[in-house]
């Protein structure tokens, strides 16, 4: 089973990697922005908390997020394996991501981290947000702020997997195709390890 948790500031290329590593080595996606989404789009209890938070340019709360990934990891007992897209955003989302697939007998098998500079970073999701219907997307200002958050909250968990011999960077900068086989040739050598 591969575990992959596919790293990167907002904007960084993560959605759009992970769908096509998914076509390629048959995993299940796991996007915690989709998930807030679907709940958000469905006004649930757990949607509404969410979207007063990401509205804000804060993150969701754990307990919140990881009642949404366990439901999501338990719908799919005969998986491959996963890409984890978003998630962890904190040390204790990583703690409690180990172990709930420690409860599956499954472990991280990497974190991959799209290295992508600040300003790219705004560039992309300016332009995102010309289509996404975002607003969130068309705020240069919650952009960064959102840029900050990743960097202040969530770079540790670099560190946390590194500490585990499990954390990689792959330049996130190029063609979609580029980023891509960068992606495969490193997962390949990982798998084959």
């Amino acid at each position: 089973m591969i575990n992959l948790i596919l790293f990167g500031p907002p904007g960084s290329g993560k959605g759009t990697q992970a769908a096509k590593l998914v076509e390629r080595y048959g995993l299940v996606h796991i996007s915690t922005g989709d998930l807030f989404r679907y709940e958000m789009s469905h006004n649930t209890p757990l949607g509404q908390e969410a979207k007063r938070y990401i509205e804000a340019g804060e993150l969701v709360p754990d307990e919140v997020t990881i009642g949404m990934l366990r439901n999501k990891v338990e719908a799919h007992p005969d998986a491959k394996g996963f890409i984890f897209d978003g998630f962890p955003r904190t040390v204790a989302q990583a703690e409690a991501l180990d172990k709930l697939l420690a409860e599956k007998g499954a472990e991280v098998s990497a974190l991959i981290a799209l290295d992508v500079d600040d300003e790219e970073i705004v560039k992309r999701i300016l332009k995102r947000g010309q289509t996404s219907g975002r607003p969130d997307d068309n705020d240069e200002s919650i952009i960064r702020k959102r840029i900050e958050v990743y960097k202040k909250e969530t770079a540790p968990v670099f560190a946390y997997y590194a500490e585990k011999d499990k954390a990689h960077k792959v330049h996130g900068i190029g063609s979609i195709e580029e980023i891509f086989e960068r992606l495969c040739a490193l997962i390949d050598q990982l798998v084959e390890a």
